[in-house]
């Protein structure tokens, strides 16, 4: 693998291998590495992007770019934590542009990995400011946050889900992460069971049918 740079090396190792590799310092990152960071995801959003019902869904740089970031401080401030409290607002901060279905699907390129480097931090040490942080950024864009332990009884799913590509993910994800707390509400519920249809049994027998 051709040697880039520490943050262009850990999205590269993530994406193709699904091992998050820790640096062991923090550094500001150039227009030349979110260039070539940006190039990276927007490839593998084409490969993605197959998938989809809707193929005509943009890639959204903007959101790709701000996780990749999210995703690399969060596992670089796992371990360095020295003199990085007054920085956690500069190195993690929320997301400004719009969010529609092309800034979560691109920006879950990156933050589909958060949950496990949540879980880490957590038992690490559960009262770091950056647990409430990256919990925040998990709850706006839960998508990635699926089988997560989220507080999520506040979104209107109706409106949530009225996307028919993202609807489709959305349930996609939850029966491949047997997420038991998102299948059971009530609107979901219905969508799944509609989905399975009578092979339900097959695709998750275990799941109750909630009356609404």
């Amino acid at each position: 693998m051709k040697n880039r740079s520490p943050f262009l090396d850990t999205l590269f190792l993530l994406r193709k291998e699904g091992t998050l590799t820790i640096f062991s310092d923090l550094k500001t990152l150039s227009e030349k590495e979110e260039k070539e960071a940006k190039d990276l995801f927007e490839s593998e959003f084409e490969k993605e992007r197959l998938e989809f019902l809707y193929d005509k869904i943009p890639f959204n740089k903007e959101s790709a770019i701000w996780a990749a970031k999210i995703l690399y401080h969060s596992a670089q401030l796992y371990l360095i934590r020295k003199d990085t409290a007054k920085d956690l607002e500069k190195l993690i901060p929320q997301y400004q542009g719009e969010k529609n279905v092309s800034a979560i699907l691109s920006a879950d390129l990156s933050l589909r990995f958060l949950p496990q480097l949540l879980d880490a931090l957590q038992v690490a040490d559960s009262t770091d400011p950056l647990v409430k942080m990256l919990e925040n950024i998990l709850h706006q864009f839960h998508y990635s946050g699926i089988g997560s332990d989220l507080d999520l009884e506040k979104i209107n799913w109706e409106e949530e889900l009225k996307d028919k590509t993202y609807r489709k993910l959305y349930l996609e994800r939850i029966v491949e992460k047997k997420a038991y707390k998102l299948a059971e509400i009530p609107h979901i519920n219905q969508l799944l069971i509609a989905e399975f249809g009578m092979y339900k049994d097959i695709f998750w027998k275990e799941l109750k049918i909630v009356e609404n």
